[in-house]
């Protein structure tokens, strides 16, 4: 059984859920799940984790996200993307580079975005878009969500914009498009989207399933694969000495040198043969020698 992170670039049509099932024949193993979901019209990166690794989806799935992309003003949709089937029209005469600059400015930040009525997002255990599909109304309910950055890439061109969004999880890029509209006096919807970046992923590295069946049907390790034990995480880490590791293992505190962190932040946990052994947290710092003790949450040896 393999263990360890699958980056798959994913093609227009597929939702997340189809390039799971796909992997899992791939791989020939169930215990494959995704960090973070990509519209089925989006593009670009999508990190599975597999095998041991699934246990670590709860750290990737809140990582920032960088995308690329391209609003279309003058037309509003009911999914907010090219998906959907128009449902408003506006004129697109005045606007500006500046205005659109501005705007998109102002949707910089920590703030509440309403999802859009076709997304995954669930209320009483029931996705928006299934509601939406049944005819029934969809609760516009605001979430806290953080743009780090929103900008213009090139000009106006065709009632159409490319730009680049750097944001944290959960931020919506069809209610960012739609908001655009609304603020530079229109309408619009999303065009198209391709995500480049999550956390320290990049869809530089990663390779489309037809590459990753190719080179796993050759007995090839695939293109977009990152090994289990070289899996990097958005903390520190720190390594064992054989005494200590064997603590960790059996579930116990370990006392650590050189320890990263302060107390309450994770840790990752390697062996001298830099092997992955566990997930932990820091309960407390000793001294100021860079001392501590960690508790183990996730063993994996």
């Amino acid at each position: 059984m393999r263990n360890g992170i699958l980056l798959v670039d994913k093609e227009v049509g597929l939702t997340s859920h189809d390039v799971v099932v796909q992997a899992r024949k791939i791989f020939r193993q169930k215990k494959i799940g995704h960090c973070g979901t990509l519209d089925p019209d989006a593009t670009g990166l999508l990190a599975l984790t597999v095998g041991k690794a699934t246990r670590l989806t709860r750290f990737f799935i809140k990582a920032p996200k960088v995308y690329r992309g391209i609003v279309r003003f003058g037309i509003a949709t009911d999914t907010y993307d090219a998906a959907g089937e128009v449902v408003d029209e506006a004129p697109t005469d005045h606007i500006t580079m500046e205005r659109i600059e501005q705007a998109m400015k102002e949707l910089e930040g920590t703030y509440l975005q309403t999802p859009p009525p076709y997304c995954a997002k669930k209320i009483d255990g029931v996705k928006y878009y299934e509601l939406a599909r049944q005819g029934k109304e969809v609760p516009l309910e605001p979430k806290e969500v953080t743009v780090y950055s929103f900008e213009p890439e090139g000009e106006l061109e065709d009632d159409r914009i490319e730009f680049s969004v750097s944001c944290a999880s959960g931020t919506y890029a069809r209610s960012l498009a739609f908001d655009l509209g609304r603020k530079v006096g229109s309408v619009a919807h999303l065009h198209s989207l391709r995500r480049l970046e999550i956390g320290h992923f990049s869809v530089e590295q990663s390779a489309t399933l037809a590459e990753i069946r190719e080179a796993v049907e050759a007995g090839e390790d695939p293109p977009g694969w990152i090994p289990f034990d070289e899996v990097p995480l958005p903390f520190g880490e720190a390594i064992t000495d054989p005494q200590q590791e064997k603590r960790l293992v059996h579930g116990q505190t370990a006392l650590l040198r050189n320890l990263e962190g302060d107390e309450g932040d994770w840790i990752k946990l390697v062996n001298q043969r830099r092997e992955f052994i566990a997930v932990g947290t820091v309960v407390e710092r000793i001294g100021t020698g860079g001392s501590g003790v960690v508790q183990p949450r996730i063993v994996f040896r």
